[in-house]
């Protein structure tokens, strides 16, 4: 099999000597779990050994560094998956490498849910490495969507890798650790919640797999937000509910609950649960300004940067299209937002279809599609068509709502006023506006959750600051009747969220300042995935 690109860097002249010493020392510290240090090497050492001896350039293979290790299997494909990652943070993988990155990771999970791994690793690595199995899983269906800048090479091979890297072996994998970890039965008890929210999965022989399996249900959501299944997204999450934050996990690992909230609030806002998607808006919102100063030296600090950016979007996105859900922001989030986003606003509430495209495209998931494309059309480009499909999909919702802004506005001028009047005012036929009102009236509730169940389930709720009904006056006229929808001050759970503030404050007073680069990834920043 012939590529374009070089496919390692040969290091038969020998490795340099302090990587050597650092994979020794690297290998002796797992082996005696010793997880201040791993923590230390993974995130400081590497990083640093990278930057000294392999900018644009791999790592020694593990055939270079086998016999440092005793030939340990285990090692090898954990040192592996950090030679890949790397890679891919620092150079364009070719096929031969992505595939050999798929066989590696299937080997590390394989030995995994057999429960044949019996170590501890820092619950950041086994973050790591459950995103980047995602990432690259992502940056596989984005390589392979764009056939036309494939060589005949690439194309030959590619007819024999339909099952690499596929999303429904993917799926397997990230379900099939989540059920074998038993996390869901362990966190679907308070005490089980608290006991490893507390112990970190630290307390048992090995943390491997119960943490693995708790980081998957959070890369389920992702893949399957990837694809347009917003509901299966939510569903997937299962015992992981981003409004009971007492439990979450997460927020230790920055990247991962940025992760979370990123993805379960897109969703949201795409299923129109306006109310959900602007709550858990403001809860990450929040979290990223009280934690990004740790994390400003981190290799991931630009990525938390935009994220933050992006979602600020999507949260002036949500507000233009359910002005009610902004009761569930803070007013330190909700300044910032008019403070970028003001302007915007106005034009999206104003129906300018071209504001909401501009930061759809900004703000949204790189989508996939799941289906491999035609080889025997090399000149298509999926990726393109699945971001349009999900576009065509947001614009329909934006465009099904376009004349409700100026209905309403109408509408809070008035305690009644006659459907011919009001026809007239909004420059419409009397029965286009009876659809419009019936849709203002739909569009009036929408499902949130509730305080039970997943982070799927809900009812339907007010999401609106007026409410009408229509009616016939003595005179035989159509009456529409208007009144405001008086808010109903939720004391339980506003008491209830400062609570769970305060505790989160209380505790992280108490914690040890976390280091520079927590929950980053070792090597570098991961380049941007392939535009559209």
């Amino acid at each position: 099999m012939a590529f374009r690109q070089q496919q390692y860097v040969d290091y038969s002249d020998g490795v340099p000597d302090k990587v050597k010493q650092f994979v020794v020392y690297f290998y002796r510290h797992i082996r005696e779990r010793n997880i201040p240090e791993i923590f230390s090497m993974y995130e400081v050492s590497f990083a640093k050994l990278s930057e000294m001896y392999f900018q644009g350039t791999t790592w020694p293979p593990v055939q270079y560094i086998s016999g440092l290790v005793d030939d340990d299997s285990v090692f090898c494909l954990l040192y592996k998956e950090m030679f890949f990652r790397h890679l891919y943070a620092t150079v364009q993988p070719t096929l031969q490498q992505r595939c050999e990155s798929w066989d590696n990771y299937c080997a590390l999970f394989n030995i995994i849910l057999g429960s044949s791994i019996n170590m501890q690793l820092p619950n950041g690595w086994l973050w790591d490495m459950v995103d980047e199995f995602v990432y690259q899983f992502q940056s596989w269906q984005q390589y392979r969507g764009k056939l036309s800048t494939k060589s005949a090479e690439e194309m030959e091979a590619l007819r024999s890798c339909d099952n690499v890297w596929s999303i429904l072996s993917v799926l397997n994998y990230l379900q099939a650790l989540a059920d074998k970890s038993g996390i869901t039965e362990e966190l679907s008890t308070a005490a089980g919640q608290e006991h490893f929210y507390t112990t970190e999965g630290y307390e048992q022989g090995t943390n491997v797999l119960r943490i693995v399996g708790y980081f998957s249900l959070v890369g389920l959501l992702r893949v399957h937000t990837l694809v347009g299944d917003y509901h299966g997204a939510l569903k997937a999450l299962g015992v992981i509910n981003p409004f009971q934050r007492n439990h979450l996990f997460t927020p230790k690992i920055a990247t991962c609950n940025i992760s979370l909230y990123y993805y379960a609030g897109f969703c949201y806002l795409l299923l129109r649960r306006y109310t959900d998607a602007a709550r858990t808006f403001n809860i990450i919102l929040n979290y990223i300004s009280r934690v990004k100063q740790y994390h400003s030296r981190s290799a991931q600090y630009e990525q938390i940067l935009k994220k933050n950016e992006q979602m600020y979007a999507l949260t002036a996105i949500t507000l233009a299209l359910c002005p009610a859900a902004q009761r569930e922001l803070d007013e330190t989030v909700m300044n910032t937002l008019k403070d970028k986003y003001n302007e915007k606003m106005g034009r999206m509430v104003r129906g300018v279809d071209s504001t909401y495209e501009e930061l759809f495209a900004y703000a949204c998931p790189k989508f996939i599609t799941a289906a491999p494309p035609n080889l025997d059309a090399p000149s298509s480009n999926t990726n393109q068509e699945a971001y349009r499909l999900q576009l065509r999909c947001f614009q329909s919702m934006v465009q099904e709502q376009q004349h409700l802004p100026s209905l309403k506005q109408l509408l809070k001028l008035y305690t009644a006023i006659s459907l011919p009047k009001l026809a007239s005012l909004m420059d419409m036929n009397e029965t286009t506006l009876r659809s419009q009102l019936m849709l203002l009236k739909m569009t009036g509730y929408c499902t949130t959750w509730s305080g039970e169940g997943d982070a799927a389930s809900g009812s339907r709720q007010v999401a609106t600051e007026i409410d009408f009904h229509t009616d016939i006056d003595e005179d035989g006229v159509e009456l529409v009747t208007v009144k405001e929808v008086e808010q109903v001050r939720r004391q339980g759970e506003f008491l209830g969220r400062h609570i769970t503030k305060f505790k989160e404050i209380v505790r992280d007073l108490n914690m040890p300042p976390p280091t520079p680069a927590e929950g980053g990834v070792a090597a570098r920043p991961r380049p941007a995935l392939a535009g559209y």
